[in-house]
């Protein structure tokens, strides 16, 4: 039996954490997964069932749960090819309500990135997306992550102008609105938060 420990974690953290572990596996297994909240439970199951498992939960306590995930078969490979997927960030916050969880949102959606089995070829980032790529985002960590391992990071100019960034810049290079346009054109695949 394998144990995931995602308590206190918040989304996507215990559906990412659950896919480690069951990408490492070998053979048929049992995968035993702790969270705080029912809606890590819905996810961690969906997920797992779309990878073959068989999942069951259980409420152990109160604020405590227990996905338990039968494996009788390793995961499958995904054959994906990576081809010219692009990420286009245009907010510093990732749909419309409330711009606190917005920015959660956003944080949580890069981070997935971060994550992904196919890393994207470019991240583009403009208009209020362009702050995300500046000194004080909680974005910069895993945006240098992702430049390290090949990421193309790009900010528009005129937005960082426009917001008093030029100088701030803190990961990746500065573009141009054509530049943005071709490398949409370009693109096998356009991921929008």
């Amino acid at each position: 039996m394998i144990t995931v420990n995602a308590m206190g974690d918040n989304c996507p953290v215990p559906v990412i954490k659950t896919k480690k572990a069951m990408q490492a596996l070998t053979g048929p297994e049992t995968i035993e997964v702790l969270v705080d909240n029912e809606i890590a439970v819905q996810n961690v199951t969906k997920m797992a069932e779309s990878e073959g498992g068989k999942a069951a939960s259980e409420q152990t306590a109160e604020g405590a749960y227990k996905i338990t995930i039968q494996m009788d078969d390793i995961p499958a490979e995904k054959a994906e090819e990576a081809g010219n997927l692009v990420v286009a960030v245009s907010s510093d916050r990732m749909g419309t309500g409330n711009d606190e969880l917005g920015k959660v949102l956003i944080k949580g959606f890069i981070f997935a990135v971060t994550q992904l089995d196919v890393l994207p070829k470019t991240m583009l980032f403009y208009n209020g997306g362009a702050t995300l790529t500046a000194e004080g985002s909680d974005s910069l960590e895993d945006l240098r992550l992702l430049e390290s391992q090949g990421v193309e990071i790009m900010t528009c100019g005129t937005c960082l102008d426009y917001y008093g960034l030029k100088e701030k810049l803190a990961v990746g290079t500065v573009t141009n609105m054509y530049s943005i346009v071709e490398t949409m054109a370009g693109a096998s695949k356009i991921v929008k938060p």
